[in-house]
């Protein structure tokens, strides 16, 4: 900051916005150990991810122009008590009439267009759970570039095209960078959508391919990940529909398959200055012959344009060995113990700026 203020000729030139999000709620949700305890408290993020980030963008002339994005989550529940980074989007950018190319930590582009078709935006209990960390995927450790759900990628080069009649298309690689000597594609992604969005309707396919992951249920080292996701919305002003279809596969090397089927149907209306949500989901999970099923109810209340207040409740009901659990960022939710059902609830309030 003290740079860009001693920098008059840089900012004459280019102009740099300071945004962010905050986002709190009081959570409830049971069964959210192995242990069956219930968990309550403030958690983060329940309608819209907090974070607060930097974006910039330079005209160079003859339609060329630079731009960077550094974005960080914030943890209003405890003020990032491990500390501030750039994890969520650190990139530079060149855009022009060719589209644009990025570089550096993003979404991948094979999941940036569905955040969309998941009423709840991907984030609080009620979200579409068909991105989770499934079969242990090992992937935040050192010498991989990928997250464990695949949603980013670190080293990344990114393609998104220009907007044709409708049609747009993205394609990203994230190198490996030989990080690891043992396998040589740990860390490496590739992967991409094309979409089309047309008064209202909106319709995205993607596919995905991460390398050389270690997944530990059970253990299992090399293995190849591959999702292919169909998304798609429908506006008809008094009700919008929302569906997502989605599979998941994981190739292990000497070993079987392991593959997740996870759908989802929603529906959501404007109800004065608010917005109800209802979303169903199925997650098949082939692997481990189990299946969990997920409802969830959210309401949203505009108190401006930039402040709403929200309450969402969720519930989770595993089948046989499934353990998965509701997401609530900051109440300390695990794996349920298998077979578990679970239940929460989170009312907050979330600003932007």
């Amino acid at each position: 900051l003290a740079v860009l203020a001693a920098s008059g000729a840089a900012m004459a030139q280019s102009s740099v916005t300071l945004f962010g999000i905050v986002d709190t709620a009081v959570g409830y949700v049971d069964n959210a150990n192995a242990a069956g305890d219930s968990v309550y408290g403030l958690s983060t993020s329940g309608n819209a991810t907090s974070r607060l980030g930097f974006r910039g963008v330079e005209d160079l002339g003859g339609g060329l122009k630079a731009g960077f994005h550094l974005e960080g989550e914030i943890f209003g529940d405890d003020g990032n008590a491990s500390g501030f980074n750039f994890k969520r989007r650190s990139t530079v950018s060149l855009a022009g009439g060719f589209g644009e190319v990025r570089l550096g930590r993003d979404l991948t582009p094979g999941y940036s267009k569905f955040i969309s078709y998941d009423l709840f935006g991907q984030t609080g209990i009620g979200q579409f759970m068909g991105w989770s960390d499934w079969n242990g995927n090992n992937q935040t450790t050192a010498n991989n570039n990928n997250d464990a759900n695949g949603i980013r990628s670190s080293n990344m080069i990114s393609y998104y095209t220009p907007n044709f009649s409708g049609f747009t298309a993205g394609l990203g690689y994230g190198f490996d960078e030989k990080a690891d000597t043992t396998n040589s594609k740990k860390g490496r992604y590739v992967g991409g959508y094309v979409a089309y969005d047309n008064g209202p309707l909106s319709v995205a396919l993607s596919y995905d391919e991460s390398s050389a992951l270690v997944l530990t249920s059970p253990a299992a080292t090399g293995a190849d990940r591959n999702r292919l996701t169909l998304g798609g919305s429908y506006d008809l002003n008094v009700v919008k529909l929302n569906a997502i279809l989605q599979q998941t596969k994981d190739d292990v090397p000497g070993g079987s398959e392991r593959k997740v089927n996870a759908y989802m149907l929603g529906a959501s209306a404007p109800v004065g200055a608010g917005e109800v949500k209802l979303q169903y989901a199925l997650y098949d999970q082939k692997a481990i012959d189990s299946k969990a099923h997920q409802i969830s109810l959210g309401y949203v209340h505009n108190l401006s344009k930039r402040t709403a207040v929200y309450g969402t409740v969720a519930y989770m009901d595993n089948k046989d060995a499934s353990k998965l659990n509701l997401s609530a960022k900051g109440l300390g939710t695990i794996d349920a113990r298998a077979g578990d059902s679970q239940t929460g609830v989170q009312v907050g309030i979330r600003h932007s700026f």
